[in-house]
């Protein structure tokens, strides 16, 4: 018998942990509730909520081929290799099989595992899975890892050529064992459980995941490379929900579109292209996450920057985080965000931008904020995202190029459809005027809507001086 541990990685097909368990003798499942880590990790309670439905999703694929799913509950990580350790003996299983997850207390905490059986006399055998490759596998002539994505991706492109990943079957149905399921929990404490309207936009389980990525290859990916920075148009995969839970798999996503791109994947139709390099952003950032632990500590990448003298802003924090900083297309962000758990990507980096250069404050109070609300919450894609903005990290925005985000209102919304969603406060206002409203017309008709709480020019110049300054300070 096999014991499977399943993390990051609710799905049927595709899965190596579970196929290679498989192929090993008769399988059980497990899944370790630790609900005081999430909230350490800053996990956001729609993120746990979606979890908790594709465990349920997943639960009643792996009972139609007979596969128990043991759920234990556990204080914290530290935990888990005893707890792992007392049911494989109670089982008598030959193997423990998991898919490795990335981050210090993750990686942490697998060690220990492994450990934990070897010492018992028992197998572990672990898996590359929710990546294309092994974190330190695309190095530099040097052996190191990459610093720079443009560098990254030609080594992967060459990989790629080399050998593409292949996608693995659902396990066969198996013999039923005379072991009964546990019922995954209905809700965890202090966990709010998301609205139904919030949960509608996330529909659960490994179908639901294919079905999305069905309708965007054949319906959406054409134009994707033209139209992805249009949030005022549903044109993006919505797909990051997903692979974050590991309901689907960065190969299923990649085959997918090379089936629309008649097996190219550097070459093509652009919107192929450019999809498969935003899986291949993703890559990156967790080989930066393991070849450089300092990110794990939320840590900024360039050392140098961790002299720049942020500002304590706690009005202009709250501004930011509930969407009212006089800004239309940031307000429209932030909110957007609060209201579904999600934000478009092109306005992660532009909220990130203000909150970073026009407000001077903290990237990691930006950082955590997203990972409490997103739904796609990703330690290293949203550490990357942040440090990218706040020019402190890999392959980083330069310091002096701050993004005006009522230009990029004007380019991203052109006619404010996207704002006047979110901020229907502003839906009489004309196009010309949206993206960043005139205060007297504001004010003759008595608005509730906020003046800007700082001035784009002035505070654009004070980011650059305090990292002009912090550069000579290193």
């Amino acid at each position: 018998m096999q014991l499977c541990w399943l993390r990051t990685d609710l799905r049927l097909h595709d899965n190596h942990a579970l196929w290679h368990a498989s192929q090993q003798g008769p399988v059980v499942a497990v899944y370790v509730v630790t609900p005081n880590d999430w909230r350490a990790h800053d996990d956001a309670p729609i993120k746990i909520d979606f979890w908790r439905r594709n465990l349920i999703a997943l639960q009643a694929q792996l009972t139609e081929r007979n596969i128990p799913l043991r759920v234990l509950h556990a204080d914290s990580w530290a935990d888990c290799p005893s707890q792992l350790l007392k049911l494989a003996q109670e089982l008598e299983v030959g193997s423990l099989h998991f898919n490795d997850e990335y981050g210090l207390h993750e990686q942490s905490r697998d060690d220990a595992t492994a450990a934990v059986f070897a010492d018992a006399g028992l197998s572990c055998q672990r898996y590359t899975d929710q990546l294309l490759f092994a974190p330190g596998s695309l190095t530099t002539q040097s052996g190191t890892m990459y610093k720079v994505y443009s560098q990254f991706r030609k080594q992967a492109y060459k990989a790629l050529h080399r050998q593409l990943p292949d996608c693995l079957p659902a396990p066969e149905r198996q013999t039923a064992l005379p072991l009964d399921s546990d019922p995954p929990a209905a809700g965890f404490d202090a966990f709010e459980c998301p609205s139904e309207d919030q949960q509608a936009l996330w529909p659960a389980g490994e179908q639901a995941a294919l079905e999305r990525l069905e309708h965007f290859c054949a319906e959406l990916l054409e134009e994707y490379a033209e139209d992805r920075d249009r949030p005022d148009l549903d044109v993006t995969s919505r797909l990051s929900a997903y692979l974050a839970a590991g309901v689907l798999s960065p190969r299923q996503c990649l085959h997918a579109a090379l089936r629309v791109n008649r097996g190219e994947f550097d070459g093509g139709n652009r919107g192929a292209v450019s999809w498969i390099n935003e899986l291949l952003w993703r890559e990156f950032y967790k080989h930066i996450l393991v070849c450089y632990p300092r990110v794990s500590r939320h840590r900024a990448f360039r050392p140098e920057t961790e002299v720049v003298q942020w500002r304590t802003d706690a009005d202009g924090l709250a501004a930011w985080q509930q969407g009212r900083t006089g800004i239309p297309l940031v307000d429209a962000a932030m909110r957007q965000l609060l209201e579904t758990g999600w934000m478009h990507n092109r306005l992660r980096m532009v909220s990130a931008m203000f909150l970073t250069k026009n407000l001077l404050i903290d990237w990691r109070e930006g950082e955590r904020w997203f990972m409490q609300h997103l739904i796609d919450g990703d330690l290293a894609a949203n550490n990357g995202g942040w440090q990218w903005s706040a020019s402190t990290g890999t392959d980083a925005a330069p310091y002096f190029r701050v993004f005006n985000p009522v230009s990029q209102s004007q380019k991203c919304d052109p006619d404010g459809s996207f704002i006047r969603q979110w901020l229907p406060e502003l839906a009489e206002l004309a196009a010309r005027d949206i993206h960043l409203p005139p205060q007297e017309d504001l004010l003759s008709r008595d608005h509730t809507y906020p003046a800007p709480i700082v001035d784009l020019r002035s505070s654009r110049q004070r980011a650059i001086d305090a990292f002009r300054q912090a550069g000579e300070t290193a």
